[in-house]
């Protein structure tokens, strides 16, 4: 029986040799499959996000109208219309936008309060959503229908949406309050102190609703003997939410704070359909627009627009993935 047993273990102990031998041997077919499904998407990438990215940085250095070459020679004082264009700048382009050109802090406050909405009102609304349609409440789909419904319309039918709703004669919110006459109205989208905030509400209604929806996927693939075992240890409802399940969303915490910082920062859509981004809604990306499409067609200075535009985005997602993984790592 000992010997059987004994001439069997040398076979159980090469298979797996065996299994990996035959992993590790593909053929030039699997090999040419293998690099060809690993090069697409790196292509795409790299041709539609990496390469305009890095295109933006090194014209931002650039005086560019878009039309003719680039050369790095310094550029030349030059004065009235003429400009010399395609010369090195520098960080001129940078310096200018920060002293010369009145949009531009504006533009980058808006875009921090945005952040800043989106984060503290819009992910904490969504989660709660998100809860309490995962408790099972009575026609938990028709709510998630209804709150889901803005996410599945563009940002410009939103834009015309609001205008409707925001209008000073017609409008539900005027009518509401009573403030639809000519003596009493309440223009939310012309006066420059109340369109920000205006706007910040119709794009919250639609984050909410994504926010919500990344978090109930989270919640599903929660493993329910978490909760089982909170019960059996006393914990209510909160304390089970925050002190067993919300760590287990840590996946989706990274997807949803990065989600947030691209849907706040690249905002443009509402704005662009109610003013054009201007009157108290100026926005990074409209400058950018502006001055990159826009009848100036300051290619350089609309890049250099666009890499602020950049770094604000990686500060806050650099952030926090430090300090999670730093989290990770410690424990």
């Amino acid at each position: 029986m000992a010997s059987t047993v004994n001439d069997a273990s040398p076979a159980v102990a090469q298979a797996p040799k065996r299994r990996r031998r035959r992993l590790g041997r593909l053929t030039k077919k699997e090999i040419l499959v293998v690099l060809g499904m690993l090069a697409v998407p790196v292509v795409v990438d790299l041709a539609f996000v990496w390469g305009p990215a890095l295109a933006s940085v090194v014209l931002s250095f650039f005086r560019w109208s878009g039309v003719g070459g680039l050369h790095p020679r310094a550029c030349r004082p030059s004065g009235g219309l003429i400009q010399d264009n395609g010369c090195f700048t520098g960080v001129d382009n940078y310096h200018r936008a920060a002293t010369n050109y009145p949009p531009f802090w504006p533009a980058v406050e808006h875009n921090v309060l945005w952040l800043l909405v989106f984060i503290v009102i819009a992910t904490p609304l969504g989660m709660l959503f998100a809860v309490v349609i995962d408790r099972g409440i009575k026609g938990s789909r028709i709510y998630q229908s209804v709150l889901f419904l803005p996410v599945m319309l563009s940002l410009a039918l939103i834009g015309i949406i609001w205008e409707f709703i925001y209008s000073p004669n017609y409008g539900l919110i005027n009518t509401v309050i009573g403030h639809n006459q000519d003596n009493n109205l309440i223009d939310w989208l012309g006066n420059p102190h109340l369109n920000l905030w205006a706007v910040l509400v119709a794009a919250t209604w639609r984050q909410a609703g994504y926010v919500m929806v990344l978090y109930l996927a989270g919640l599903k693939a929660a493993d329910p003997a978490l909760r089982e075992a909170a019960q059996v240890d006393g914990a209510n409802a909160w304390q089970t939410f925050w002190r067993v399940i919300f760590p287990t969303l840590r996946p989706i915490n990274i997807v949803i704070i990065v989600v947030t910082v691209i849907e706040s920062l690249r905002a443009f859509d509402l704005v662009y359909i109610i003013n054009k981004g201007s009157n108290g809604l100026e926005l990074l990306s409209v400058l950018v627009t502006n001055n990159i499409v826009g009848e100036t067609s300051q290619v350089g200075f609309g890049s250099a627009l666009g890499v602020v535009l950049l770094v604000i985005s990686l500060i806050p997602i650099s952030i926090f993935l430090y300090q999670n993984f730093k989290r990770k790592e410690g424990r």
